[in-house]
């Protein structure tokens, strides 16, 4: 897509994913790096705080837009249910599944050597 200066960009959204995402690496970081140098570590973070909300903005810019986790959930939701075209008529017998190993579709036996003679 190109860039349109018209489209809305979600700054609270990536606000709120940022905050959550340096609160966690903070403590991550307090957890391993307790003697070294923490300070350094936490500035890291906060530096990455500007540098994510303009790359966020740029690609909203650009049309991109993630899918929120209620999206998400509603599509796999939609996903794991199959279409009426797909589904058998009720009372109809099944498939029976393709063959496996396991399902006896394989030989059990190991393969036996010919004898010499």
């Amino acid at each position: 897509m190109a860039w349109d200066s018209s489209r809305p960009v979600p700054w609270d959204r990536l606000m709120r994913e940022w905050v959550i995402y340096a609160l966690i690496m903070a403590a991550v970081f307090l957890v391993f790096f307790r003697d070294g140098n923490v300070i350094g570590a936490l500035a890291g973070v906060l530096v990455s705080g500007p540098l994510y909300l303009a790359l966020g903005a740029v690609l909203a810019k650009f049309g991109y837009r993630r899918k929120t986790l209620h999206e998400l959930r509603a599509g796999r939701a939609d996903d794991s249910t199959p279409d009426d075209d797909e589904r058998p008529p009720a009372g109809a017998p099944r498939k029976r599944p393709a063959p496996t190993r396991r399902t006896g579709g394989g030989t059990n036996r190991p393969g036996t050597k010919k004898r010499r003679r």
